[in-house]
């Protein structure tokens, strides 16, 4: 009987050291996971923040596109809201294709001096 108590003591201590870097590996695993997480959306969080900072959001962020010097003319767009937009008044002198300067459509490809802003 001694013998049994001792192997069943054994196994105990065999089972709980073999358990305890288990669940040490298993719980630095769960504290990694939830690093990661936090590190993830932290950098979320900081890049939408910064993108604010850089650029208020007005309506279609399309039509704040930057002026390049080959312009396609989109819906809705005319001349003087193309003028407006890219800083460039002489818009028709620089486009000898243009005939009507009322004659605008969207996919009209235009030549614009760009402002610097």
């Amino acid at each position: 009987m001694a013998s049994s108590s001792k192997s069943r003591s054994t196994t105990r201590t065999s089972r709980s050291s073999s358990s305890s870097p288990a669940s040490t590996a298993e719980a630095a695993s769960w504290y990694c996971a939830v690093v990661l997480l936090a590190l993830i959306l932290l950098a979320s969080v900081r890049e939408t923040s910064l993108s604010e900072l850089d650029e208020p959001f007005r309506g279609n962020r399309l039509l704040d596109r930057p002026c390049d010097e080959i312009y396609i003319v989109g819906e809705g767009e005319t001349l003087h809201t193309i003028s407006d937009k890219c800083g460039d008044p002489f818009i028709v002198e620089r486009n000898p294709h243009i005939h009507d300067p009322d004659d605008v459509f969207p996919g009209l490809v235009i030549k614009i001096t760009p402002s610097k802003r």
